[in-house]
């Protein structure tokens, strides 16, 4: 499983995909960016405003993202 931070206050969660160092970042809305290697590998995934829900459109892995938020009682958004 990933290692995650979640920020309950902030409603804010960053999960950690592997620990190659960061390299750059691209956001894809207001509320998602993911975090990239030199070499163009996923690093890290920010996202904003959970408790309301998150869509798991163009993210990395989004089984193993699914089953984390799962876990964490995160909803996922169809």
């Amino acid at each position: 499983m990933f290692k995650y931070e979640y920020d309950k206050e902030a409603n804010a969660l960053y999960i950690w995909l592997n620990d190659k160092p960061y390299a750059y970042g691209e956001d894809l809305d207001r509320e998602r960016r993911i975090d990239y290697a030199s070499d163009g590998t996923p690093i890290g995934i920010e996202l904003l405003c959970v408790s309301s829900g998150v869509s798991l459109n163009h993210l990395p892995q989004p089984d193993k993202i699914a089953q984390l938020l799962q876990d964490i009682k995160i909803k996922v958004l169809v």
